[in-house]
């Protein structure tokens, strides 16, 4: 079986841009429609404010370095309660434009180490500072998703099955020790794989939960597809571009086991001379072939390499539609 999806993100900043983006996935991706996120409208639309607004339990409020914990006290700063208001809005639309529409649907948060090196603790630096602090987020992040799925099966109840890919574009960075402490003069210690896996475990398990399907997502280099694999992630979604020689293996080894892998192989950004659907359907052939599986081998999905909000509107169309095609002709 071969799907064609969208990592999540698209180009605009207003709500007719929103309705419209919705109409695109649900015309377009109707394999697997993901929820739109249109980033491209500030900070409450990024992909970690709109993981906050999904969040419960913390209250966090915007910051000139960026988002801050602020307490559990029940009482959200300003642009805490912006980000909500602006998802159920969102998710109205979708409701809206959802009616009689029938299929699988896909949702986008950002993962717990993402979501750690990039949100400050209440006295600042980040969350990854700390393993409590660190641990209450993945945990208020895994309740917040299960409400969240349980709120898109009331609103969608057309949606045949629900997915949950969680964004992990920091993870390597995390696990290299990379990541940069406030100052800006030093890195934050490296994360060993056990502790990683733990609290994957803890979102990806509650997905699973609350009757979802938990996908990883990462655009990043150096990602430990085996690590998600093993943390409980159902889907991979790699960009192809960006896979080193080991990571072809256990791909190959997931798609076998069951698990889907979808390939991000339509370029997120209008090239100067644009792919043909028959480049890119030949181009998955060709790795298919280097690991000596045939198409009809598990669930592969196509998709773009990254996310879609730095595209033009017609070119982000344009990707929806080759995804499409390729994944047809795969089929």
């Amino acid at each position: 079986m071969t799907l064609a999806t969208g990592v999540g993100s698209l180009p605009g900043t207003d709500a007719a841009a929103y309705g419209e983006a919705v109409r695109a996935v649900l015309e377009l991706l109707p394999d697997l429609a993901p929820v739109p996120e249109l980033p491209g409208r500030g900070a409450t639309a990024s992909m970690t404010g709109r993981t906050l607004a999904v969040v419960d339990g913390l209250d966090v409020d915007l910051q000139p370095a960026g988002w801050r914990l602020v307490g559990t006290s029940g009482s959200p700063g300003l642009d805490h309660r912006r980000a909500r208001s602006l998802l159920g809005q969102d998710l109205d639309a979708l409701e809206e434009h959802a009616q009689g529409w029938s299929g699988r649907l896909k949702t986008q948060v950002a993962g717990p180490w993402t979501l750690a090196a990039t949100v400050e603790k209440p006295r600042g630096d980040r969350v990854l500072a700390d393993h409590g602090a660190r641990r209450d987020l993945a945990e208020a992040l895994a309740e917040g998703v299960a409400q969240h799925v349980a709120d898109l099966r009331r609103r969608v109840d057309g949606a045949t099955e629900i997915v949950v890919q969680v964004d992990e574009p920091a993870l390597p960075a995390v696990l290299a020790g990379s990541v940069p402490t406030a100052s800006g003069f030093h890195r934050h210690r490296s994360v060993d794989r056990p502790q990683a896996s733990a609290l994957l475990e803890t979102v990806l398990g509650a997905v699973r939960g609350a009757g979802a399907v938990p996908w990883v997502h990462s655009c990043a280099t150096d990602v430990p597809w085996d690590l998600l694999r093993g943390a409980g992630a159902e889907g991979l979604v790699v960009d192809l571009g960006t896979l080193r020689a080991a990571d072809h293996d256990v791909l190959a080894e997931a798609l076998e086991a069951g698990t889907t892998v979808v390939l991000g192989i339509v370029p997120s950004l209008e090239p100067s001379s644009a792919p043909s659907d028959k480049q890119l359907t030949e181009r998955v052939e060709r790795w298919l072939d280097m690991l000596g599986l045939d198409p009809s081998v598990g669930t592969l999905g196509v998709t773009s390499t990254c996310g879609l909000a730095g595209a033009s509107p017609a070119w982000a169309r344009r990707a929806m539609t080759l995804a499409r095609t390729v994944a047809t002709s795969l089929s």
